[in-house]
């Protein structure tokens, strides 16, 4: 997808972003400051919008990001505008390279330490973000955010769930197109649940920050199960991140972008669920 198809959205300051996205987020960056969770988000989401759409909130901090990129060579000085797209995050996986990571580390999503090295001198990083350390849990491997997440979410629907495959996964069911290949991702099993169940199981899911959807034998070749994306896990791998962008544009999640059957709920992620609660 095109990184800006219509620059002339952007520079009229076309603002789009669903309901709850900028929750708790200062509406400008402050002199001196990036935020880590506005300017993850847009790099989440702005790469799958059909235009150059700001996301709420984050564009006086990604501007500053853009900047640092621009003044180091990675970025062409025409795309410092707020729009985290596609070549945004392609020269942010640049200053991750430089700086010696590969892998997730490199994924062109703005983690911790890559963003403070980046604004050293410039600003200071706020409110920054981490996935925590990979554990065992129930058989399957995830990260310490993924696992408080969905605690969060089971004593939210009232019931323990199965995980059928965790995260840090490359190479597993093919089905999963990349999916689980970083943190953040889950699959759970939804074959013994009736329809009420399955429907708050994926309500209690995206109250507390998972791009979260059921998946019907019907849709691939898979049982029933729960998908579940943690927003703003800065191990995501990029099928994932394209998958949490869809979640917040209305869409399903699966490759044909097509409208999100899901229970709606106002969107939050893992860190603003915390400070409501």
């Amino acid at each position: 997808m095109p990184h800006r198809p219509t620059r002339r959205a952007a520079l009229a300051g076309a603002v789009v972003a669903p309901l709850g996205l900028a929750l708790g987020a200062p509406s400008a960056a402050a002199a001196g400051t990036v935020d880590m969770e506005s300017v993850v988000l847009a790099a989440q989401v702005d790469p799958r919008r059909p235009d150059s759409a700001l996301t709420t909130g984050a564009g006086p901090s990604v501007r500053l990001v853009e900047r640092a990129l621009a003044d180091r060579g990675l970025l062409d000085p025409a795309y410092v505008d707020g729009h985290f797209g596609t070549l945004t995050v392609s020269a942010y996986a640049a200053w991750q390279r430089s700086l010696g990571y590969g892998g997730l580390a490199a994924n062109g999503l703005p983690g911790r330490s890559s963003l403070t090295s980046l604004g050293e001198g410039r600003w200071s990083v706020v409110r920054p973000l981490s996935p925590g350390s990979k554990v065992t849990f129930r058989d399957v491997t995830v990260n310490t955010r993924t696992r408080s997440m969905l605690l969060a979410a089971e004593s939210r629907a009232g019931r323990t769930l199965v995980l059928e495959q965790g995260s840090y996964n490359p190479g597993g069911d093919p089905t999963s197109a990349g999916t689980h290949d970083g943190g953040g991702t889950l699959d759970l099993d939804a074959e013994a649940l009736g329809t009420t169940a399955r429907t708050a199981v994926v309500r209690a899911l995206r109250e507390v920050g998972f791009a979260a959807w059921l998946r019907s034998p019907s849709q691939g070749d898979w049982p029933w199960h729960v998908h579940a994306v943690a927003m703003s896990d800065t191990d995501l791998s990029s099928a994932a991140q394209h998958q949490v962008g869809d979640y917040h544009l209305g869409r399903n999640g699966l490759a044909n972008r097509g409208p999100d059957d899901g229970p709606r709920v106002t969107i939050r992620t893992w860190e603003e669920y915390q400070r409501l609660s």
